[in-house]
């Protein structure tokens, strides 16, 4: 009797990819494919928050407040430089890739992921020169000391070389958070070794920025490395001379690649421009007081991060997989989720703000919990609309998520120049109101775009935004 023939499977062709993207389909509740990926990264990040904790209270000890708002200064601004020369072009890769990860078109993925790199390097060398002219140009108005100028450039260079937007976005198209969690253990990790070995030798702000550059340009290397692991079809460098062929298979790629731009740009100007306002306008040690507190705030508001992450890979698979009423239904269990976590931040940030300054940076650094609050405050506002923009960006709807960041950006700026007189805190309030506007806006625009998607109404407007484009 012939003996029956077992599946060559080491002999298979398919790649790792292949076998995630079909592992998640095998998981139909998107909201368990969404709490499964928040775990792994909740797990790398509880890690890391632990890390993070530690090399921080070394950071604010060592230094003392007033070195360690020049150390805010300079990572802020260079974070701020990386946000608006980064493009951000993980969200093109997992609005567009997605679709292309669900019907296992990897030529198609690969030149798409590799158009993405192609702008990560743009955006690093156009970078490059914006940092010279704003550190050499203004470092006056950030009260920078004249011999951090140098060091403060080329760790902005080093942070731009080290963009991971492109390989952020294939590893999230492919659903592969765990791999995600490994490589992102490095930073937190690498910078706790750091801060414990520069304790040791002498600590000065040169050595922690120096270890800081490293392990972000380490971190780059490796997350490369993984893409190019998970989709070994797809990352390759023969795609790189594709890239015309990339804009023309992604219809209305370009149209969505500017506004997300030009929103990820007022989101960046949320995020650092308080910090270089209170280093220009008030002191570099009430700086040092507003890093710290947005540090402990945005540990506290960990999840929003985690929770946008996998939302927007989960809600771009949903747009391409998922009937009108199910895509509903998952973003309105995202939001009622995310908003209960962001009251428990706030309380959090009430109860218990003060100690956990003095515990992580001493009785310097206890006049912070003014400052904790009005941005916990923040966080609960960011963690509530966590699904309101993917929904407007997997609908073909991204300008109104630009125009969403407009509003919360002006009421931002109105928010500095009403309570900036107040101090820190006063700047820590203007945030709170800019999340608040940037929630009620985008919140009525994502539910107005689900309900004329049950009608029909979205999808003619998102292929006819395509369709001008192309």
């Amino acid at each position: 009797m012939q003996r029956p023939r077992l599946p060559d499977v080491a002999g298979s062709s398919k790649c790792l990819a292949s076998m995630a993207a079909k592992s998640v389909d095998d998981t139909t509740n998107p909201l368990r494919r969404i709490l499964q990926n928040t775990t792994w990264l909740l797990g790398g990040k509880g890690f890391g928050a632990l890390c993070s904790i530690v090399y921080l209270a070394i950071l604010t000890r060592t230094l003392g407040l007033k070195d360690f708002g020049h150390f805010s200064l300079i990572f802020g601004t260079a974070q701020a430089l990386v946000a608006l020369a980064g493009f951000q072009t993980w969200r093109v890769v997992v609005r567009y890739g997605s679709e292309h990860v669900h019907a296992q078109q990897w030529d198609q993925f690969g030149r798409l992921a590799m158009l993405a790199g192609i702008l990560d390097l743009i955006g690093a060398i156009l970078g490059c020169a914006i940092a010279g002219i704003a550190i050499y140009g203004f470092a006056d108005a950030l009260s920078l000391n004249p011999n951090y100028i140098d060091i403060a450039f080329w760790f902005a260079v080093a942070s731009l070389w080290s963009l991971v937007s492109a390989p952020t976005g294939i590893v999230r198209a492919l659903h592969r958070f765990d791999s995600a969690v490994y490589v992102e253990a490095i930073v937190p990790l690498g910078r706790l070794l750091a801060a414990l070995w520069i304790w040791h030798m002498g600590p000065t702000v040169g050595r922690f920025l120096f270890a800081w550059a490293a392990i972000d340009l380490a971190e780059a290397a490796l997350y490369w490395f993984t893409a190019r692991r998970l989709a070994p079809q797809a990352i390759r460098f023969r795609y790189l001379r594709d890239w015309r062929k990339a804009l023309d298979e992604n219809e209305g790629i370009v149209r969505f690649f500017l506004v997300t731009y030009a929103s990820e740009s007022l989101d960046a100007v949320m995020k650092n421009g308080p910090l270089l306002a209170v280093g220009a306008f008030i002191s570099t040690r009430a700086a040092g007081l507003y890093r710290l507190a947005a540090q402990v705030t945005q540990a506290l508001g960990k999840l929003s991060t985690l929770l946008t992450r996998a939302v927007y890979a989960e809600v771009a698979r949903a747009r391409v997989a998922a009937q009108a009423d199910e895509f509903r239904k998952l973003v309105l269990q995202t939001t009622l989720l995310a908003t209960g976590t962001g009251v428990i931040v706030v309380v959090i940030a009430l109860t218990l703000g003060e100690q956990l300054l003095g515990l992580i940076g001493g009785e310097a650094f206890e006049g912070g919990a003014s400052i904790l609050v009005p941005l916990a405050v923040a966080a609960s506002f960011q963690l509530a609309m966590v699904a309101f923009e993917p929904v407007l960006h997997s609908t073909g709807r991204a300008h109104l998520s630009l125009f969403a960041r407009l509003a919360s950006v002006a009421a931002l700026a109105v928010g500095m120049i009403l309570f900036i007189p107040l101090g820190p805190s006063g700047a820590a309030w203007a945030v709170a109101l800019g999340s608040a506007t940037a929630y009620f806006v985008m919140g009525i625009l994502a539910w107005r775009t689900l309900r004329g998607l049950e009608r029909g109404e979205v999808e003619t407007i998102a292929e006819a935004d395509a369709s001008t484009v192309g």
